[in-house]
């Protein structure tokens, strides 16, 4: 397994077209519950049968319900590595998008 959703119902679904496997998430604590297993974190076991994704795409909205842990994670520097997506609302408003995140890093405008 390469790429791994946590978030709204229709996003997950959408996913699940493209091949792309993932668990709906709405609350704090589904969203973690998800987290945790998908990473393995804190002793919980990965998606049963597979081995951890690569690449993790939450939604925005997830991401926001659970944004100390996801930052923690990053930091470790491990798989999967974290991608944000925005939700059925759009953009939400505060949050930096990918662009604005490399024109921040690195100067250059994609």
């Amino acid at each position: 397994m390469n790429y791994y959703i946590i978030g709204q119902r229709e996003i997950v679904l959408a996913f699940r077209m493209t091949g792309i496997e993932g668990v709906v998430a709405e609350t704090r604590e589904q969203v973690l519950e998800a987290f945790n297993r998908v990473t393995g974190k804190g002793g919980v076991a990965n998606v049963p049968g597979e081995q951890i994704p690569r690449v993790l795409i939450l939604t925005e909205e997830a991401a926001s319900l659970i944004e100390a842990e996801e930052i923690e994670w990053q930091k470790t520097g491990r798989f999967p590595l974290i991608v944000e997506v925005p939700g059925l609302n759009g953009h939400v408003p505060g949050k930096k998008t990918l662009s604005e995140a490399i024109r921040e890093a690195v100067g250059v405008n994609v």
